[in-house]
């Protein structure tokens, strides 16, 4: 096997790191979940809670802003927890964020066929089969796989031609936001918001808050693709550090942003027959703001932009995080190979790509639980980083760190609390996000997995087993 990691071609410029970051973190529930935040914190509460929840996830994300300036290479996480605690806790910690990625991807998939019945309530043809309770038909299927292979195709031609992609569709979603915005200002009365700045219906206003904050951070995951990518960006790397906690700030300002639209336009009634009939509270907002149902297509055009900026965002993060691992020879070396001419690693992108294109034809109950064990396993992964800076600040206190974390302690503290009781909400019943039965099975199959192919690239790569982390880009 030939180690690829110098031949990785630098291409993404600072443009496109913001819009790979930011694109990845505003998918869709800008666009479905705004009535469900209204309704449990109000408006105001509901803006309060994603500052907060933007907050903890801005530590982990400064967190992640040293490490990688100080350790630029492909695989991110793989390389930060190496460094603090040898092949098994790289492996466990690279592990978990590939079932992240992957999980996001899936559920991209059929996410995008699902919202598409809402522009063309007629498009589902072709009955095939019922899979938890939701019927399968061919045309959808057929949408989901469709650009499922567009979007793999783009990405082996080149992560330059993904990044152009990334940056269109971003674009996009921003002026969507942006004409939200300028609508509900015109059309929008204090009277709305004044009704609904907090949940008027809950004993405690810090508990209604709090069950909002508690969602926000699962909206802000995909920040840490940018470090996925690392070898291919050609950004100074204080700039580096500096882009991925914009990154953050740029989402929490347009989550924030939405919500007050919304409650400016719509009032407490009017969102609770927006949930009660089409769930798309947002893109109702849209049609009332500018007295036009017409608009309403438009922002859920915007929303299937921000489906595929996940899509396209994850894909190049997982694809590289299994590409850094098989150049690490931890996985088969066939994910370590690149394009000849494009240098992309093109059978880690099919690996990813092609479990996309599979993920339709299960339907979409089960990819719920994907995503629920995706989200966990997320978690894991960043309390393991916060973990890794701290350590490796102890460990290696004279590496060079271009941008460096001032109060580092403080700083590593926030970063392994908030992210460790992410992951424990999943664990501990009774949170709201506790996983069920099957999502257990998925967590524990995956581990499985990842036991099998650390024992196998331990037994047939021997002494190169981990011995390529450290290559000099």
């Amino acid at each position: 096997m030939m180690n690829g990691h110098r031949e990785l071609n630098k291409v993404l410029n600072t443009k496109d790191v913001l819009v790979i970051a930011f694109g990845a973190m505003i998918g869709w529930g800008w666009v479905v979940s705004s009535g469900q935040w209204i309704q449990t914190g109000g408006v105001l509460g509901t803006a309060i809670a994603f500052a907060i929840g933007g907050i903890m996830i801005f530590f982990v994300g400064l967190t992640y802003a040293e490490l990688t300036t100080a350790m630029p290479k492909c695989g991110g996480e793989h390389v930060f927890s190496f460094r603090a605690f040898g092949p098994v806790g790289s492996f466990i910690c690279t592990w978990a964020i590939i079932l992240s990625y992957i999980g996001v991807v899936c559920y991209e998939s059929v996410s995008f066929p699902t919202i598409i019945q809402y522009l063309f309530p007629g498009y589902m043809k072709g009955y095939m089969y019922t899979v938890a309770g939701f019927d399968v038909y061919a045309s959808w299927v057929a949408v989901g796989v469709a650009l499922a292979v567009i979007i793999m195709v783009i990405n082996m031609i080149g992560t330059k031609k993904a990044a152009m992609l990334q940056t269109v569709l971003t674009l996009v979603i921003a002026g969507v936001g942006i004409v939200l915005a300028a609508g509900s200002v015109f059309s929008g009365s204090p009277e709305n918001m004044g009704t609904q700045l907090f949940n008027s219906e809950s004993s405690s206003l810090v508990g209604s808050i709090a069950r909002v904050a508690v969602m926000t951070p699962f909206f802000f995951f995909g920040f840490d693709v940018i470090p996925q990518a690392a070898e291919e960006i050609k950004v100074p790397l204080k700039k580096l550090g500096k882009l991925m906690i914009l990154s953050i700030v740029m989402a929490v300002a347009f989550y924030t942003m939405v919500v007050l639209s919304v409650g400016y336009v719509l009032n407490a009634n009017e969102i609770n027959t927006s949930m009660s009939t089409t769930g798309l509270v947002t893109a109702d907002a849209m049609a009332k703001a500018f007295s036009s149902q017409m608009m309403a297509k438009v922002l859920i055009i915007g929303g299937l932009c921000g489906i595929v900026t996940s899509w396209n965002s994850f894909l190049i993060g997982g694809s590289r995080a299994i590409y850094a691992m098989s150049t690490s020879y931890m996985l088969p070396a066939t994910f370590g190979k690149l394009h000849k001419k494009r240098k992309t690693p093109i059978f880690a992108i099919a690996l990813v790509g092609g479990l996309s294109i599979i993920a339709p034809f299960f339907g979409r109950v089960m990819l719920v639980w994907i995503v629920d064990a995706a989200n966990f396993a997320c978690c894991l992964a960043y309390c393991m980083v916060s973990l890794s800076f701290v350590v490796l600040r102890k460990k290696l206190p004279d590496m060079k760190r271009p941008y460096e974390v001032k109060h580092y302690k403080l700083i590593g503290f926030l970063a392994v609390a908030l992210s460790g009781a992410m992951a424990l909400m999943y664990v501990i019943p009774k949170t709201g996000c506790t996983l069920n039965v099957y999502e257990w099975i998925i967590v524990g199959g995956w581990a499985a997995i990842g036991v099998f192919c650390y024992i196998w690239s331990k037994v047939k790569y021997k002494e190169k087993f981990a011995s390529e982390v450290f290559h000099e880009v």
